[in-house]
């Protein structure tokens, strides 16, 4: 048994289950879920007419690296979207195809992390829990770098100590933000590749939030800034994008890895032996999927509504704001955020994740305590019919 599953911390829905377990919510109101980030807007039909087109194909065993046409679809959407130099990103060397980012995240670690003594691993608090474990089983020890409320849920890099960056092999960074919704901008990612280049580590980017946003400006990406500043080898840069948020198809588990091709080539040799090319029919569906923006533009029309509504009920009984982007509110809570949610689920049987949840308490301080996530997933009327329930509990508090 590899002894480094022992390091493994129980996963934030089993922590919720027993929270929830000694309740008695009222039977005569429907649950209603906002805890897990699942989208649940209709699938594209567009993908999944193609899909069904093409179960035929599902009898030859698919090409790790993905079907040229398929990273054909990948480059030119991150052109498109980045803004990327026409020349910069090849279809060869600079993306693979992934079955969603949760496994990419985590395998990522395992290809690139060398096993030293010494060797760190950072990624951001609260955080998305695959970088925790990706970093422990590849034998790395995590570095939690704090993104507290005081400023805006994002991280300050300046303050982190010249010998953390040294012994740093990799950094996750999540924008937007996964549960705050904050957005690195241009500066902040332009600093951090800075460092990189200076202290040689890896930054791998997950930006599967990137097209849910609320202004006219889409939030930046890594090898956007990367381009811009004159690293259009994309030099220590990876980012992981998915279809699950953007497209509604988290069951398809349909994303990519693209940037710096050494690592690329370096993660592709490992791919080769883990095994996990995407299913054939997916492939040809997620060019569908890549190459539509029509039903992206409506996920987020969707995602404005229920946002516009929820806030308008809950700003007046509490500090809920709308994010710079992604799907979850991240709510400060006066009282215990466990308590919080064990109660909101007694009272309300709406189920909501505690932010200490996510978080680790790093020198007496835990950044997720007072806050919940709440994923505005479900449909505009039941968002709307929690967010009328969680004001009529935080109004019985008051």
């Amino acid at each position: 048994m590899n002894p480094d599953l022992d390091k493994l911390q129980a996963y934030p829905f089993e922590r919720l289950a027993a929270l929830k377990a000694d309740t008695s919510p009222p039977e005569d109101l429907a649950h209603i879920a906002l805890s897990i980030g699942e989208p649940r807007h209709p699938a594209p039909e567009v993908v999944l007419e193609t899909l069904r087109a093409n179960l035929e194909i599902t009898n030859k065993y698919p090409l790790t690296k993905g079907d040229p046409e398929l990273r054909q679809s990948v480059a030119d959407w991150l052109k498109q979207r980045f803004s990327l130099p026409p020349d910069s990103i090849n279809i060869d060397d600079h993306i693979i195809p992934v079955n969603g980012t949760r496994e990419a995240l985590f395998a990522f670690a395992q290809a690139m992390v060398s096993r030293v003594d010494d060797a760190l691993v950072m990624m951001p608090n609260p955080f998305y829990q695959i970088y925790e474990g990706a970093a422990l089983l590849a034998g790395a020890k995590p570095f939690y770098y704090s993104t507290p409320r005081e400023n805006n849920y994002l991280p300050d890099f300046d303050s982190i100590a010249d010998k953390t960056w040294q012994q740093c092999q990799l950094i996750y960074i999540c924008t937007p933000g996964n549960p705050t919704g904050s957005v690195l901008s241009e500066a902040e990612l332009a600093r951090l590749i800075k460092k990189s280049l200076k202290y040689d580590f890896i930054i791998a980017s997950d930006e599967c939030y990137s097209e849910i946003y609320f202004g006219d400006t889409a939030p930046p990406g890594l090898l956007q800034t990367a381009a811009k500043n004159g690293n259009t080898d994309y030099k220590n840069c990876v980012v992981f994008h998915s279809l699950s948020k953007r497209s509604n198809l988290p069951g398809m588990r349909s994303g990519f890895v693209a940037g710096d091709k050494d690592l690329i080539k370096s993660f592709l040799l490992y791919r080769t032996y883990h095994g996990s090319a995407m299913p054939p029919a997916h492939q040809v569906a997620s060019v569908t999927a890549w190459d539509d923006e029509e039903h992206v533009k409506q996920n987020r029309a969707l995602y404005r509504e229920k946002f516009d509504a929820v806030l308008d009920i809950l700003s007046p009984v509490s500090e809920a704001r709308q994010p710079d982007a992604g799907f979850y509110i991240w709510l400060h809570t006066e009282m215990a955020d466990t308590e919080f949610a064990k109660q909101l689920f007694d009272q309300q049987n709406v189920t909501v994740l505690p932010g200490s949840y996510l978080s680790r308490e790093i020198d007496g301080d835990n950044p997720g305590n007072h806050h919940v996530r709440m994923a505005l997933v479900a449909p505009v009327n039941e968002c709307i019919e929690a967010a009328n329930r969680i004001k009529i509990f935080i109004e019985t508090l008051n």
